[in-house]
């Protein structure tokens, strides 16, 4: 018997090294990820957690509308450490 799986976005589940660890993600909801001990266990994880992470984005866009701050910043990535002097390049 074939059994469909109901998920509203589509969902990557990969193995590693451990038999009972699987991480999952899916390519259509932007910042979902999770892990499981099973495939089972993903699925289960994915279904409830797609729904809560979707609410959660929704909840963020309206803050984003409703919000005055400005999120204009500049992230850098550096293998050295900051100093002072670099503020002057801004």
């Amino acid at each position: 018997m074939v059994k469909i799986i109901d998920l509203e976005y589509s969902l990557i589940i990969e193995a590693t090294e451990e038999p009972d660890f699987f991480g999952f993600y899916s390519i259509e909801l932007e910042g979902f990820s999770g892990i499981g001990h099973s495939i089972e266990d993903c699925i289960y994880k994915a279904k409830w957690g797609m729904k809560e992470h979707v609410k959660l984005l929704t909840q963020l866009s309206e803050l984003k509308k409703c919000s005055t701050f400005s999120a204009n910043y500049k992230i850098e990535l550096r293998k050295t450490p900051f100093s002072g002097n670099d503020l002057n390049n801004y």
